[in-house]
Formats: C-alpha cells, sequence, structure tokens
C-alpha cells in the first residue's frame, strides 16, 4: 500500500487536545501524518511535542524554517485545518502568511493540494461580518470547509470547549480529497 502524506494543520483551541488520537485514526487510515500548529496551539500542547513528534516521525512545526535549511517534511497529498480558528480561518482566506501553518495552507491552494478545513469558533465571532466572507473565500478556492450541518456548528460564547468536533468528518473528507487528487 502506497503511504499518503498529510498535513495535519492545529489552530490553539480545545479540540487540539485530541490531536494524538486524530493522527493514531489518520495512520490508520494509510496516512503518514505531519503535524503544523499555530504557536498558541504549540504552547498548549508544549508537553506533548516530543510524543506527538515520535507518534508521526517527523518534527512538530510552528515555525517557518530558516534559509537554507532542508524542509524535513514530505510533500502533502492533503491537508487538514482543524481545529481552524476565527483569527486562521480570517488569515488563511486574506493570504496573511505570518504564521508557519497558514502559509503552508495558503501556498497548498497555489498548488492545488487538496484541503479540507473545520473552523472552530463561538456564534459571537462566526457574527462577525469578516467570517462568512473568509469562508467564501476558502470555498472558492477549492477548500471543503465543514462547517454548519454535517461540520462543525459554533456554541455561545464562554463555553471553553465545544460539545462536539466533527473529527471523523474531517478525516473522512481528507480521505475523499486525497483519493481524488490520486
Amino acid at each position: 500500500m502506497t503511504t499518503r502524506t498529510l498535513y495535519l494543520f492545529c489552530s490553539a483551541a480545545p479540540p487540539v487536545f485530541d490531536v494524538a488520537h486524530v493522527i493514531e485514526d489518520a495512520q490508520a487510515r494509510g496516512w503518514d501524518v505531519c503535524l503544523g500548529l499555530t504557536p498558541t496551539a504549540a504552547h498548549w500542547v508544549a508537553g506533548s511535542l516530543d510524543g506527538l513528534a515520535a507518534l508521526t516521525g517527523h518534527p512538530v512545526r510552528w515555525q517557518y524554517k530558516l534559509p537554507g535549511e532542508d524542509d524535513v517534511w514530505p510533500a502533502a497529498d492533503a491537508l487538514l485545518f482543524a481545529p481552524a480558528t476565527f483569527n486562521t480561518v480570517n488569515s488563511w482566506a486574506l493570504g496573511l502568511t505570518d504564521r508557519f501553518v497558514v502559509g503552508v495552507a495558503a501556498e497548498a491552494l497555489g498548488k492545488a493540494t487538496p484541503a479540507v478545513a473545520v473552523p472552530c469558533t463561538n456564534t459571537a465571532l462566526a457574527a462577525h461580518p469578516r467570517f462568512e466572507p473568509s469562508l467564501a473565500v476558502l470555498r472558492g478556492a477549492g477548500v471543503e470547509v465543514l462547517y454548519g450541518e454535517g461540520g462543525f456548528t459554533p456554541g455561545p460564547p464562554g463555553q471553553d470547549t465545544p460539545p462536539h468536533f466533527p473529527w471523523q468528518a474531517a478525516l473522512d473528507a481528507v480521505g475523499r480529497a486525497g483519493t481524488a487528487q490520486a
């Protein structure tokens, strides 16, 4: 069986704490997983970074490499950005690439790498006038956005952990996207 490479990118939202189980599930589905985090997400899971690197077999990345350094990851066959916070969704849609994972995700659009995003925000942020246009930009660029029915449904502000994050739907979607590309 040929192994496909999945870039799994996570923002700092409570579902990031499930990432080890998500990696194991993706690996069981035949993916070689490379984990990238926003700097805040890396801070949140700092105590697990070595274990996550051992689990994936690749360094966990949250910052750009220095000029002249070799890339330590194989090329991606698909990209899953989940959870993708309000800030991440807007940054990705606007092409603001100051964070490593957003920069790689933005570049993936130009490379036609199949991409799936699962926003994770609350109803107050989702009501912001920039959010829906950002989702539309990502969809228009070919990203499968799992938001609303069949994806992530936001809860009220102040709720620390969403009651359900659609990890299985996300992995199913990236599996379909990665298969269609192959």
